[in-house]
C-alpha cells in the first residue's frame, strides 16, 4: 500500500471525515438547479474566505493604536512590497461581498427560496448580511483617517438618538466619552474577532440547512408550496430529475466564483487602496467625509430630510425593515414560489435596487447635511464683539480659528450643521458649556485634544456673552442657593487631564 493511503486510512479511522463529504458532494439537486442564476451563495463564500485570508496577512502589519493605525497602513502602501495590493485586494474583496451578498438575497426571494421548510435559512442569511454591512464599517472605521475619524463622530451621534440608553451605547462604542485609543482597539476587535466569527458559524449553520434541506428547486408557475406535501415532492424531484452537485452542479459555482476573484483582482490593481487620506485631525472640520459605497445611500437621504425627521427615520425604519424580512417567510411561506405570479415581489425588488442606486449616486456629491458651507475667516460680526472683555475677545478669536463658525452660526451667517449659537448663553450654564467643548455630544465632536485650557476658559467665556439683552444667562440653581451667582469666579481656570473635565 503506498504510503499516503496508509496515512490517508489512519487519518480517516479517527476523523471519519469522508462519510460527510460524500454526502456534501454527491447529493442529488434538481436539474434545473443547475443555473447561473445559483452561484451568488458560493460566491459569497469565496470572498469571505478572501477577506478572512487577507485580513489576518494585514494583521500581521496593522496596529490597532490611535498613534499607529494610519502609520501602519502608509507602510503597506509604499513601503511593504505589494502590501498595496494586499490592502487594495481586502478592501475591494469587501465591496464586492457586499454587493453579492445583496444579490443573491434579491434572487432567493425572487425565487421564492424563503418558503418552508427554508424559513430559518432564510433568517439566518439575514443576520449574515447585517455581519457583512457591520464588518464593512468597522473596516473603513480602522483606517482611522479624516473620513474614518468623521464618519465613526456620526455613527455615534446616531447611536446617541436611542432613547434611554443613547449615552451607554455610545459610552461601549467608543469606549469612553471621547474618540481615543480605545475607540480603535474596540472596532479592532469586532472587525477581527467579534464579527468574522459569528459571520463563519452563521455561514456554517447556513451551509448545513442548505445541504439538508436542499438547494431550491427552479420556481415554476403552478408548483405551490404546501407545507403537507413539498418534503415529498422535493425529494421525488431531486431522484427523479437530478444530479450530483459534484459535478453536475459546481464547475459554474467555481467558474463565477473564480471570475470574482479575477474583477476583485484587477480592481485592486487599477484603482488601488481605500485610504488612508489625511491624518485624523478633529479640529479640521471643512472636511467632507463620505462613506463607502454600501453606505451612501443613507448619507443622501438623511442629507434630504428635514432635521426634525432625522432621528425618527434612522430610529424606526432600520428596525422595521428588519421585522419585515425575518417576518417574510411565516407570513408568506406557502404558496407561488415563481416571480411571473408574484409581481408585487418583482415591484418591491425592482424599486428598492433603483431607489438604492439613484441614492448612491447622488450620495457621490449631494453635500453633507446639515450644511458646513462657512468659511472660518470670514470675521464674526460687529454686534458680538461690542463691550467685551479682552478675555472674552480672545475667547471670539479662538472660536474663529478653531473654524466653529463651519458649524455654528452668529448672526444668521455660519454652518448649520450644529444649532445657531445666538442664545446658546441662555440654553447651557458654563460648566455644561464647557463639557460640550471638551467631550462633545451629539453631532459634535470632541475637541478636549485639541484646545489648551487657556483657550477653552477664553472660549466658554465668550459664549456666555451670547444671549439677547432682555434675557440673563442660564445660571446654576445650586451655586445660586449657595451665593456663588450663576456661574463659576472670574479667576477659576479649567484643568483637562485624562479625558476628565473639573472646574475649580
Amino acid at each position: 500500500m503506498p504510503w499516503y493511503k496508509s496515512v490517508y486510512d489512519w487519518l480517516e479511522r479517527r476523523i471519519q471525515f469522508e462519510g460527510p463529504v460524500k454526502e456534501a458532494v454527491l447529493h442529488p439537486v434538481p436539474k434545473s438547479t443547475a443555473s447561473w442564476w445559483y452561484v451568488f451563495g458560493s460566491a459569497s463564500l469565496v470572498l469571505l474566505i478572501l477577506q478572512v485570508v487577507t485580513g489576518i496577512l494585514l494583521g500581521l502589519v496593522y496596529m490597532p493604536s490611535a498613534a499607529h493605525a494610519w502609520i501602519s497602513l502608509d507602510v503597506l502602501n509604499h513601503d511593504l512590497p505589494l502590501g498595496w495590493f494586499l490592502r487594495a485586494m481586502h478592501g475591494w474583496g469587501s465591496n464586492f461581498m457586499v454587493a453579492v451578498v445583496l444579490i443573491h438575497m434579491a434572487q432567493v426571494f425572487l425565487f421564492g427560496a424563503y418558503k418552508f421548510p427554508r424559513e430559518l435559512t432564510w433568517i439566518v442569511g439575514i443576520f449574515m448580511l447585517l455581519m457583512t454591512l457591520g464588518m464593512a464599517f468597522t473596516g473603513q472605521v480602522l483606517r482611522f483617517d479624516q473620513d474614518a475619524y468623521w464618519g465613526l463622530g456620526i455613527g455615534a451621534s446616531i447611536m446617541g438618538r436611542v432613547p434611554v440608553i443613547g449615552g451607554q451605547l455610545v459610552h461601549f462604542m467608543l469606549g469612553g466619552p471621547i474618540i481615543n485609543g480605545s475607540t480603535l482597539t474596540r472596532f479592532f476587535t469586532l472587525h477581527v474577532f467579534v464579527i468574522p466569527g459569528t459571520l463563519l458559524a452563521l455561514t456554517g449553520l447556513h451551509v448545513w440547512m442548505v445541504l439538508k434541506l436542499g438547494i431550491n428547486e427552479w420556481p415554476m408557475p403552478g408548483r405551490i408550496v404546501r407545507r403537507e406535501t413539498y418534503v415529498q415532492e422535493y425529494n421525488e424531484l431531486a431522484h427523479k430529475d437530478g444530479i450530483p452537485f459534484v459535478p453536475g452542479a459546481v464547475w459554474k459555482d467555481l467558474f463565477f466564483s473564480a471570475a470574482i476573484l479575477l474583477a476583485v483582482a484587477v480592481c485592486a490593481a487599477v484603482f488601488g487602496p481605500f485610504g488612508p487620506k489625511g491624518v485624523p485631525d478633529p479640529t479640521i472640520i471643512s472636511t467632507v467625509p463620505k462613506p463607502d459605497f454600501f453606505f451612501l445611500w443613507i448619507y443622501t437621504v438623511l442629507s434630504f430630510l428635514p432635521p426634525e425627521l432625522e432621528t425618527p427615520f434612522l430610529l424606526i425604519v432600520p428596525p422595521i425593515a428588519i421585522a419585515a424580512l425575518i417576518g417574510l417567510p411565516f407570513v408568506a411561506g406557502i404558496g407561488e414560489k415563481s416571480w411571473w405570479r408574484r409581481p408585487v415581489a418583482v415591484f418591491s425588488v425592482m424599486f428598492l435596487a433603483i431607489c438604492w442606486a439613484v441614492f448612491t449616486q447622488l450620495g457621490t456629491y449631494t453635500p453633507w447635511s446639515p450644511q458646513m458651507n462657512a468659511w472660518s475667516g470670514a470675521v464674526i460680526p460687529a454686534k458680538f464683539l461690542e463691550n467685551r472683555t479682552p478675555l472674552e475677545r480672545q475667547g471670539a478669536n479662538v472660536f474663529q480659528e478653531k473654524q466653529c463658525r463651519n458649524c455654528h452660526a452668529v448672526g444668521g451667517l455660519g454652518g448649520q450643521r450644529g444649532p445657531a449659537l445666538d442664545e446658546v448663553a441662555t440654553r447651557l450654564t458654563e460648566d455644561q458649556m464647557i463639557r460640550q467643548v471638551l467631550l462633545g455630544g451629539g453631532n459634535m465632536p470632541a475637541y478636549g485634544s485639541a484646545l489648551s485650557p487657556a483657550e477653552t476658559s477664553a472660549l466658554v467665556r465668550y459664549l456666555e456673552t451670547l444671549h439677547p439683552h432682555y434675557q440673563p444667562a442660564a445660571a446654576d440653581a445650586s451655586r445660586q442657593v449657595v451665593g456663588q451667582g450663576g456661574g463659576v469666579p472670574a479667576d477659576s481656570t479649567v484643568q483637562q487631564g485624562g479625558g476628565q473635565t473639573a472646574v475649580h
